[in-house]
């Protein structure tokens, strides 16, 4: 059985992921979040700009992002800033590394977080699904065999 993702009602959607799969799969969401206010934050890369040319609200993230303090600490700012200015309801994302800060400080706010693990892993937990987990009120997983990675979690199914 899959678990839906929320119907927001009139939410300030927040959407964080890397470029490339990650923002994929956020975009594959757009049924969900098309017809709410929305902010999004992802590596400024050719397909990122191309994709999201049309939205009014979007940060570009600090890369690279692992293992990297000075871009985190970045990334830390942004979000913060980002948050108090954008307000949102929900904060979801797919993921990588710059959804920690976002999800930390979003859930200061009260947003409810969602984090959607990527489907290419299905015999671990990503890292930023490890550190993401303390913040996440909704841990929703693409396969079956993921339900096992996080205590509580949700199958969506696949994104893409």
């Amino acid at each position: 059985m899959t678990t839906q993702l929320p119907a927001p009602g009139g939410e300030r959607i927040l959407l964080v992921g890397s470029s490339g799969g990650h923002l994929a799969q956020l975009l594959s969401l757009r049924p969900w979040w098309s017809r709410h206010e929305r902010a999004w934050a992802t590596f400024r890369t050719p397909d990122a700009e191309y994709a999201l040319a049309d939205e009014p609200d979007v940060s570009w993230v600090h890369s690279p992002t692992t293992r990297n303090v000075p871009n985190l600490l970045r990334n830390t700012a942004l979000a913060a800033g980002l948050v108090r200015r954008f307000r949102p309801t929900v904060v979801v994302s797919t993921g990588a590394g710059s959804a920690l800060p976002f999800f930390a400080l979003g859930r200061l706010q009260e947003a409810t977080t969602i984090y959607i693990e990527v489907f290419d892993r299905v015999e671990s937990p990503t890292m930023t699904g490890r550190l993401c987990r303390p913040f996440t009120d909704l841990m929703c997983v693409q396969w079956e065999d993921q339900l096992g990675l996080y205590r509580d979690a949700h199958l969506v199914g696949r994104l893409l």
